[in-house]
């Protein structure tokens, strides 16, 4: 894939991205309005207050795109607490894993937390750009994340930048994945394990 060549993608720290809240809550509000997420817009307006909260995490990092004064897209990640979470899906993700393989492959490794592109900057790298300015720089290459099996144009860019699917299902409704990012030492085991 070619390299990003539209939007100025730029990594920001926790006190620059409140300068760009209104139009990360506008690139929310409408990556997430269709398929498979759904999200009513009042969604943008929750994730803009979290992502306040959010920015006070340790090793808290963000990437925005902009384009003639415009926010195009989005990316924010953090360092996963060595105590493995039991909020949110984490719980779930526990459960897929087990503790051992939890520990090993997320604990302390970057979490990407939310990947937003405008709809019509769709297809262009962009995303691929976003994703790599908060992860490339990783030193043990220890990156994960989770999203869903039905967002399939996502899981494509995921794999097509180098993400492993782990072969464990997380259980629950929401038809979760978890991905282990490209230089990710466990990812040879990622795509056999099954829990």
């Amino acid at each position: 894939m070619a390299a990003w060549t539209g939007s100025k993608v730029r990594t920001v720290g926790p006190g620059e991205l409140a300068g760009y809240t209104e139009g990360v809550r506008d690139v929310y509000a409408r990556a997430f309005a269709g398929p498979p997420w759904h999200e009513d817009p009042a969604e943008a307006d929750l994730y803009a207050e979290r992502l306040a909260r959010d920015a006070l995490r340790p090793g808290f990092t963000a990437a925005v795109s902009v384009s003639a004064g415009t926010v195009t897209g989005f990316a924010t990640a953090w360092t996963t607490p060595e105590v493995f979470p039991a909020d949110r899906s984490y719980g779930q993700v526990s459960a897929a894993l087990g503790p051992a393989r939890t520990r090993a492959w997320l604990c302390g490794a970057r979490e990407v937390n939310e990947l937003a592109v405008a709809p019509e900057e769709h297809g262009a790298g962009l995303g691929a750009a976003l994703l790599d300015a908060v992860t490339g720089r990783v030193p043990d290459g220890r990156c994960w994340l989770l999203t869903s099996l039905r967002a399939e144009a996502t899981l494509r860019l995921y794999e097509r930048t180098g993400w492993v699917r782990v072969a464990a299902p997380v259980p629950g409704r929401a038809a979760l994945a978890v991905l282990l990012g490209p230089r990710h030492p466990g990812r040879a085991d990622a795509v056999t394990y099954g829990g």
